[in-house]
């Protein structure tokens, strides 16, 4: 079950949900992966609308991973994401807004 105030979101790949959610090894993963300076810093590139379709798979793989996925990069980019592109945008953006807000 999605817990958004876990930091959950709902990513559905070929039809099938899985619940993704950035844990702090899923953050450290994606900050390397990317070279991202900080996390800070890659989550005013979504605000500001400066991601790439890179940044977002890389967040969508982070968060899936810290869902419990067994998946890779390789992996996401053969499966279908419903809602395509739009909806990965959509998702990673959630998932860094779930990690970094406030209780409450």
């Amino acid at each position: 079950m999605v817990n958004p105030m876990r930091g959950d979101v709902l990513v559905t790949l070929d039809g099938v949900d899985h619940i993704a959610r950035l844990t702090l090894g899923a953050l450290a993963e994606l900050e390397t992966e990317l070279g991202a300076g900080s996390m800070v810093e890659l989550a005013a590139r979504f605000e500001e609308g400066r991601f790439s379709a890179s940044d977002v798979m890389g967040v969508v793989v982070a968060g899936l991973r810290g869902g419990g996925w067994r998946g890779n990069r390789a992996d996401l980019l053969a499966m279908d994401v419903a809602g395509g592109p739009v909806a990965a945008a959509q998702a990673a953006a959630q998932l860094l807004a779930r990690a970094f807000a406030m209780p409450g």
